[in-house]
C-alpha cells in the first residue's frame, strides 16, 4: 500500500480523502467543515445509498404504509398526493427507518426474513455507492471545478469489505483514488455512543453472519419467539456487540490501507489547515521506522 509522505500530501495541488469510522466519530462534521471553508467536494456514501440506490424502494415502502389508510389510499390512487423521503446529508432517518428492525410488528418491528432482505439490499447499495466515489472525484473537478474531494463513508464500510485481504475489490479500488483516513474513537467515545444510542436507538446494517448469530443469541437470552421480540431491545442489545465487532476491523483498515487519527483531535479541527496538518502528522507516523 503506497501512502504519500507528509510533504507530498501538503504540497499536492489536488487532494482526495475518504473518512472511515463508526457513526458519530465526526466524519460528517469534518466533511461539512471542509466543504464550507475550503475548495472541497463533499461526497456522502449514505446519501448516495438513500437516493441513487434505495430511493425508489424507500418511497415505495412508505407508499405501501400510506395505502393502509383509506384516506391516503384514495389520494394516492387519484394522484392527489406525493410521498417522497426528505433524505439529506444530515438527515438519514428515511434510510434507517426503511432498514427497520426485526421483531414484533405492533412495536415497530418486521419479520426477520424481510429485515434480512433489506439488509442484503443495503449491502449491495453500500458497495456500489462506495465505488461510485471514484467517478465523483472526476465529476467534482470537471463539472464543479473543485480541487479537492472528501468522501464521508458509511459507518458500516468495515462490514462489506475484508481489510486483511490485500486484493479486496472495494478497498483496492477506493485506495487507488483516495487516501483512507480512519477516525478512531476511544473507550469514552464508545461509551457516549452507547448512551446516545440507548436514548434513541436507530436501525443499522449488520454483517449477515454476525446478524444471524446475534439474533439467535438475543432470542435465546430473552426466551422470545421471532414475532414477539422487542425491536428496540434487540438493536440496543446488539449495538454494544457490534461496536466490539467493528473495532478490530477498523484498526485493520487503517493498518493495511491508510492512516489513523484520533476522534478527539478531529473534534478540535476548526479550519482546513488544521485538517491538513492532522493528516500530515498521521502520515509521518505511518512512515516512521517500526
Amino acid at each position: 500500500m503506497h501512502l504519500p509522505d507528509a510533504r507530498s500530501w501538503l504540497e499536492a495541488p489536488r487532494k482526495a480523502v475518504a473518512l472511515i469510522g463508526m457513526s458519530g466519530v465526526g466524519k460528517t462534521r469534518l466533511s461539512s467543515l471542509l466543504r464550507e471553508q475550503g475548495d472541497w467536494f463533499h461526497y456522502s456514501v449514505d446519501y448516495r445509498i438513500g437516493t441513487r440506490y434505495l430511493g425508489e424502494r424507500i418511497d415505495d415502502d412508505f407508499k405501501r404504509e400510506a395505502m393502509k389508510n383509506p384516506t391516503l389510499r384514495a389520494l394516492l390512487r387519484s394522484d392527489s398526493l406525493q410521498i417522497r423521503s426528505k433524505l439529506s446529508f444530515h438527515n438519514l432517518t428515511p434510510l434507517s427507518t426503511w432498514l427497520g428492525k426485526p421483531g414484533d410488528p405492533a412495536r415497530g418491528g418486521m419479520p426477520f426474513d424481510e429485515y434480512l432482505r433489506r439488509q442484503r439490499l443495503h449491502r449491495e447499495a453500500e458497495i456500489a455507492a462506495t465505488l461510485d466515489a471514484r467517478a465523483f472525484i472526476d465529476r467534482a473537478r470537471d463539472i464543479y471545478d473543485y480541487a479537492n474531494f472528501i468522501c464521508d463513508t458509511s459507518g458500516s464500510i468495515c462490514e462489506v469489505v475484508n481489510p486483511d485481504d490485500r486484493h479486496d475489490p472495494v478497498l483496492s479500488a477506493l485506495s487507488r483514488a483516495v487516501l483512507l483516513v480512519y477516525i478512531r474513537g476511544g473507550r469514552e467515545h464508545e461509551d457516549a455512543l452507547k448512551a446516545r444510542f440507548d436514548r434513541a436507538p436507530k436501525p443499522m446494517y449488520y454483517n449477515e453472519d454476525l446478524l444471524h448469530r446475534l439474533w439467535r443469541e438475543f432470542l435465546d437470552e430473552t426466551g422470545c419467539e421471532e414475532g414477539d421480540a422487542d425491536p428496540d431491545a434487540f438493536i440496543r442489545w446488539g449495538f454494544a456487540r457490534i461496536i466490539a465487532h467493528r473495532r478490530p476491523l477498523y484498526e485493520a483498515l487503517a493498518r493495511n490501507w491508510g492512516v489513523a487519527v484520533e476522534a478527539d483531535d478531529v473534534a478540535a479541527v476548526q479550519t482546513e489547515d488544521d485538517f491538513l496538518r492532522l493528516v500530515a502528522e498521521a502520515l509521518e507516523r505511518a512512515h516512521a521506522p517500526s
